[in-house]
């Protein structure tokens, strides 16, 4: 599977991770919730693709994860190797994380006229 834009995209469940690392902690949150991906992308059916940033200022890391529908979000939290790994977040950070239904793709109509 490849991920690819398309003018008519199927109905996607996004997870998104706000990472508040502690100060000077930015990298290692960033490793950690990048291990967790990983395992999650080896191992979960309902994963389809992710992309990490770091903000520029050094304090956040945000994962944005495609996923195939809402209750994988359950069924990621049940194995408890992964529960494992999330919570190796809290010793260097502050998080949340909110799933989203996405209800409308805007594309680029500058040129297309």
């Amino acid at each position: 599977m490849s991920g690819a834009f398309s003018a008519h995209p199927e109905p996607t469940v996004f997870i998104v991770n706000v990472i508040h690392a502690h100060e000077g902690k930015q990298d290692v949150a960033f490793r950690i919730i990048q291990d967790i991906v990983h395992y999650v992308a080896k191992r979960k059916v309902g994963f389809l693709w992710s992309s990490l940033a770091k903000s520029t200022d050094g304090e956040t890391v945000v994962n944005i994860e495609a996923i195939s529908g809402a209750g994988d979000v359950e069924e990621f939290f049940s194995d408890p190797v992964f529960a494992a790994k999330f919570d190796a977040l809290r010793d260097v950070s502050e998080f949340e994380f909110h799933t989203y239904q996405v209800n409308d793709l805007v594309l680029p109509t500058l040129g297309n006229q």
